[in-house]
C-alpha cells in the first residue's frame, strides 16, 4: 500500500489537469467550427496524460540522480528521493509509461487519419516520439534541458503551440489563423506554472548546479518575467475572443484569469519560496478553468 501511494505520488496528480488544457483548447476551438470527435479527443486526453506521468516519473528519476533532490529542496519530498521507490524500479516505470504513452498516440493517430494520409501520419508519429523524448531529457541524461535553462522554452512548445495546434489540427485538418492565439496563452500561462517550481526552487537549484531561468536572473527578474507571462496570456485570450466574438458567453473564458490578479499580487509581495508552493496549483487550475470555460461554451 505504501508502495502504491509512492507511484501515486511520483504521478503528480495535481499536474494533470494543466497538462490536458492544451488539448481541451484545441477542441474548443475546432467545436467552434463543428469539427468535433469523442474518439480523438479522449485519445489525445489519454495520449497527454501518458506525456506528462512520463515526465513527472522522469523528473523524480533525473533530479534524485542528479542529487537535486535533498533536504534543501522546498517541494514535498519525491518518490525516490524518500527510498521508498528504488531507481532501477523508477527507470522500468519510464520504460512502462513510455510504451503505454506510444501505444496510445499510435491508436490515434490511426483513428484520426487511418491510411488516408501517410504524410500527416508520419508527422504525428514523429512529433509523438520527439514528445516523449522531451519528457524524459528534461532531467535524465547528460544534457538535460532542465538543467541548461531550457525547461521554459520546451514547456512553451510542447504544452502551449504543439498541444493546441496540434489537437486543433486533428479535429479540423487545417490550421487556420487565429489558432496561434489560444495556443500562446496556454503556453505562457504553462510556462508560468513552471517558472513558479522554479522560482520556489532557486536558491536549492543553484546549490545542486541546476540552472534554471530562475537561477539564472535572479529573484527581481525572474518575478518581471512572470508577470510578463500572465499579462501576455491575458491579452492572447482578449484579442483571440474579440476576433472569434459569436455573442457574450464568448467572453466567459476570460473570468478564469481574475483570480490570477490576486496571484500576482501575492507573488509581487512574497519573498518566502515555501510560500510560492500553492500558487502553482492556483495559475495550474486557472489555466484548466480556462480550457473548461472556453471548451463548455463553445457549445452554445
Amino acid at each position: 500500500m505504501l508502495k502504491l501511494r509512492a507511484w501515486i505520488s511520483a504521478a503528480r496528480l495535481r499536474t494533470l489537469p494543466l497538462s490536458v488544457s492544451g488539448i481541451i483548447t484545441g477542441a474548443a476551438a475546432a467545436n467552434l467550427h463543428g469539427l468535433f470527435s469523442w474518439n480523438i479527443f479522449v485519445l489525445a486526453i489519454l495520449t497527454t496524460l501518458g506525456l506528462q506521468i512520463l515526465s513527472n516519473f522522469a523528473n523524480d528519476y533525473g533530479d534524485s540522480a542528479k542529487g537535486t533532490d535533498n533536504h534543501e529542496r522546498v517541494g514535498p519530498m519525491r518518490a525516490v528521493q524518500s527510498g521508498i521507490i528504488s531507481p532501477p524500479e523508477m527507470k522500468k516505470g519510464i520504460i512502462i509509461t513510455s510504451i503505454v504513452t506510444f501505444v496510445f498516440a499510435g491508436w490515434l493517430i490511426y483513428v484520426t487519419f487511418r491510411n488516408e494520409n501517410i504524410l500527416h501520419s508520419t508527422i504525428f508519429l514523429l512529433l509523438g516520439i520527439a514528445a516523449i523524448i522531451a519528457a524524459i531529457t528534461y532531467t535524465v541524461g547528460r544534457f538535460a534541458y532542465g538543467y541548461r535553462a531550457l525547461g521554459d522554452i520546451f514547456v512553451f512548445i510542447f504544452f502551449g503551440l504543439l498541444s493546441v495546434l496540434g489537437s486543433y489540427f486533428l479535429f479540423t485538418k487545417n490550421i487556420d489563423s487565429y489558432i496561434i492565439l489560444p495556443a500562446l496563452v496556454i503556453g505562457f500561462l504553462s510556462t508560468g506554472v513552471l517558472n513558479l517550481n522554479n522560482m520556489r526552487d532557486r536558491e536549492a537549484d543553484a546549490k545542486a548546479n541546476k540552472i534554471t531561468l530562475a537561477v539564472k536572473l535572479g529573484p527581481g527578474k525572474i518575478k518581471k518575467y512572470h508577470y510578463g507571462l500572465i499579462l501576455a496570456a491575458f491579452v492572447s485570450a482578449v484579442i483571440y475572443f474579440i476576433l472569434i466574438y459569436r455573442h457574450q458567453l464568448s467572453f466567459l473564458p476570460l473570468f478564469a484569469f481574475a483570480p490570477l490578479l490576486l496571484h500576482l499580487k501575492f507573488v509581487y509581495r512574497n519573498n518566502s519560496a515555501p510560500l510560492l508552493d500553492p500558487e502553482l496549483k492556483k495559475v495550474a487550475l486557472c489555466t484548466f478553468l480556462f480550457s473548461i470555460l472556453f471548451f463548455g461554451g463553445s457549445w452554445f
